[in-house]
């Protein structure tokens, strides 16, 4: 851009952008960049599940009730509320599967998993959890594993934050590449080795 006047005018909005997106990524870049190395070393970081299991009897007045249910049903209120008190879980929304002698929950969750089971007869409640350590749960938060609806929204707004990041940088060097001759050159370095990686070690 041969005008001053113009140039001036999208440097200063190219460099408020970019620095209003590191600063909105940065510690999400942070996250996810961590988490791209223990991904890809996943195998030789060892994990030692820890699992906690809980157990409860229904009172027998809430026994019935489990009788009523049926595909895709929920939980009777009463049934899920015993089990938040007495069981420190919450039931309410998830997944029900009405089988014959009992109610399967399964409680999956970031860095480990987790299920509740009821019996149907006897109204015996038996929940296990299972703790793979905070470095399987921020994984599990890179790929959005069980993370929930928020999360997921998270992430695409992160990623759109770090494409505007990225987009007002390349704008950036090509405003600096005349006073900076190996802006180009470093770029185009950046483009060759994954693609050359792809077509000759990936397979």
């Amino acid at each position: 851009m041969s005008d001053p006047g113009t140039r001036a005018f999208w440097l200063r909005h190219l460099h408020r952008w970019h620095w209003i997106s590191a600063a909105l990524c940065l510690v999400g870049m942070v996250l996810f960049a961590a988490t791209g190395i223990t991904l890809n070393h996943a195998g030789s970081i060892e994990a030692k599940p820890q699992v906690t299991t809980r157990t409860g009897q229904l009172p027998s007045a809430l026994v019935p009730d489990l009788a009523k249910g049926s595909k895709d049903a929920a939980v009777p209120v009463g049934v899920r509320d015993w089990v938040a008190s007495n069981i420190g879980v919450s039931i309410d929304g998830q997944k029900v599967e009405w089988q014959k002698n009992e109610v399967y929950i399964s409680l999956p969750r970031p860095g480990g998993d987790a299920w509740l089971t009821i019996d149907r007869a006897s109204g015996d409640v038996e929940y296990e959890l299972t703790d793979r350590g905070w470095i399987s749960y921020l994984n599990d938060l890179h790929k959005g594993r069980n993370a929930g609806v928020l999360w997921s929204l998270f992430i695409d707004a992160f990623a759109g934050v770090c494409l505007i990041f990225c987009i007002t940088g390349f704008f950036l060097l090509q405003f600096h590449s005349a006073r900076r001759p190996a802006t180009w050159p470093t770029v185009g370095l950046g483009v060759v080795i994954p693609i050359v990686l792809i077509l000759l070690f990936v397979h």
